[in-house]
């Protein structure tokens, strides 16, 4: 019997998040939607993060490309959904916001993302930080990296996320669909670790901030440590 193809793919990229990839994923593979696929991009761990995903019952697909972007557009180059769901290894998605996301885009929407919040034990300083970024966000119609959607006819006309960019290309995604249509942000959130603001304190990462957006800051690596990390941080390296 010929299984129906996925409505919805969920694509997680992931660099040595073996630690931090169970819960994400079995938040992911519990989705009550027959027609959904889950999807684990891994990029070049050297850890047991594909061994998790295949025993969580994700589908793995291995690269090396040692960029957040590119591991995302692996992920959807291969997805069989018609509807494309882009969500980090650390994050936790309900069922409620994946149904608001599906919702969406058969209303028309060509994509969205949601709210956001940091888990209970992250400090203070970043819980406020983060809902100050969240309501900006929410104000200019920019998805957050953490919980991505968009239609996949719609995704691939505007090229996937922009690989020229380390950081910010859900960002530049957001611009670029909006171009296209409605671009909606959930009034749902998902849950995403916070483990970063116990590796570097509200000054520390100011600093890389402020690295970041140097000019030239977002297409090169090793302006981007907030993200690019022996620690791991945010589902790559």
């Amino acid at each position: 019997m010929t299984m129906p193809a996925p409505l919805v793919s969920i694509v997680i990229p992931c660099y040595n998040q073996g630690r931090y990839l169970g819960d994400g994923l079995d938040s992911a593979c519990r989705q009550t939607y027959e027609a959904v696929e889950v999807i684990v991009v891994d990029d070049g761990s050297t850890d047991a993060t594909a061994e998790i995903a295949r025993r969580g019952g994700a589908r793995v697909v291995s690269v090396v490309v040692r960029q957040i972007a590119a591991a995302r557009n692996a992920g959807a180059r291969v997805a069989n959904g018609e509807m494309l769901v882009f969500v980090d290894a650390d994050t936790i998605v309900t069922g409620r916001v994946v149904k608001a996301a599906i919702a969406e885009m058969r209303k028309g929407a060509v994509g969205g993302g949601a709210g956001a919040v940091y888990d209970e034990d992250t400090p203070r300083w970043a819980q406020r930080a983060i809902t100050v970024v969240a309501g900006f966000m929410r104000r200019v119609s920019w998805a957050a990296g953490c919980f991505f959607f968009a239609q996949r006819a719609a995704f691939e006309r505007v090229g996937g996320f922009d690989e020229r960019y380390f950081a910010s290309e859900e960002i530049h995604l957001s611009r670029a669909l909006k171009r296209l249509g409605r671009f909606v942000i959930l009034r749902e959130t998902v849950v995403t670790s916070g483990r970063k603001a116990h590796t570097y304190s509200s000054w520390h990462t100011l600093w890389l901030v402020m690295k970041m957006l140097r000019p030239g800051g977002l297409t090169r690596r090793d302006h981007l440590g907030f993200w690019y990390t022996r620690d791991k941080g945010k589902g790559h390296e």
